[in-house]
């Protein structure tokens, strides 16, 4: 089977166990997702199986839109429920002066990922040297935080929506917001991801990939029977002749070229749309 489909991962499961029950359930071997959600976390799970899983690359999963609530007063080490340690008891906010903080977190952001993550530090996993209580400083990142919004507040909980571009870390989000507030610690209690850029859960039902391919469409004016057969392309033969990756329609199968100084290359050939 190749196929692409959102899944719809419940929480308490890491990534991988939840996969590996996708693979039994539909009698599948190679299979693969974009996108680790945590354990703790839910929700949008991008699956693709066979062939499939090439494309992943080229599928338009951003911006990605995430539903959390904050564990206002709750000390953990990785910033969610997973690791609580303590609960300090915090004071009750004003309602405005939340969504005041959570519209602000709108636009670039430059922070700290947190310690708990799966960011490399000589070759280890920062999470594995978190867990041996080792000092993990990592590299500031950058992210655009397109929109936000407050959907309820039940002190101590807040549950908010953000849309956020591809890498950004909802747990540190929480953190900044928690920092804003005037509130020394905080951690995600749940962590739901809405959608993964057009990608929805609709129960399992395959996505057209000639629809959802972040590439645009070439076509190729000449015997189809050079592609199928693997032969050397020339520019020439195309539409769009600008450097670029681009999808080709074989009916059922599709190609994907890279056009670099008007030289054609295969990054993948007949791939079947099932």
């Amino acid at each position: 089977m190749n196929q692409i489909f959102v899944a719809n991962k419940p929480a308490g499961i890491s990534s991988n166990h939840f996969l590996s029950s996708l693979k039994r359930k539909y009698n599948q071997k190679k299979a693969g997702f974009t996108g680790t959600l945590d354990p703790f976390a839910s929700g949008v799970l991008v699956v693709g199986f066979g062939a499939h899983t090439k494309l992943f690359r080229f599928l338009d999963k951003t911006p990605k839109r995430y539903r959390a609530t904050l564990w206002l007063g709750a000390y953990s080490k990785s910033l969610d429920i997973e690791r609580v340690e303590s609960i300090w008891q915090t004071h009750e906010l004003n309602q405005q002066s939340i969504k005041d903080s959570i519209d602000n977190l709108q636009g670039t952001l430059t922070y700290s990922p947190p310690s708990f993550s799966a960011k490399r530090v000589n070759g280890k996993r920062a999470y594995e040297l978190a867990r041996d209580d080792i000092d993990v400083k990592l590299k500031q990142i950058t992210s655009n935080i397109y929109q936000t919004k407050l959907i309820a507040y039940s002190h101590p909980f807040i549950t908010f929506e953000v849309t956020v571009s591809e890498g950004t870390y909802i747990r540190s989000l929480g953190e900044i917001l928690a920092n804003r507030l005037g509130v020394k610690h905080a951690s995600l209690s749940s962590l739901t991801r809405l959608s993964e850029g057009k990608f929805i859960y609709n129960q399992e039902e395959p996505i057209d990939i000639k629809q959802s391919l972040n590439i645009p469409k070439n076509n190729y004016n000449a015997d189809i029977n050079n592609i199928l057969l693997g032969k050397v392309l020339s520019i020439s033969n195309f539409d769009k002749k600008t450097d670029g990756y681009y999808w080709l329609d074989n009916n059922d199968t599709i190609t994907i070229i890279k056009i670099t100084d008007s030289d054609v290359t295969y990054e993948l050939n007949k791939v079947p749309l099932c």
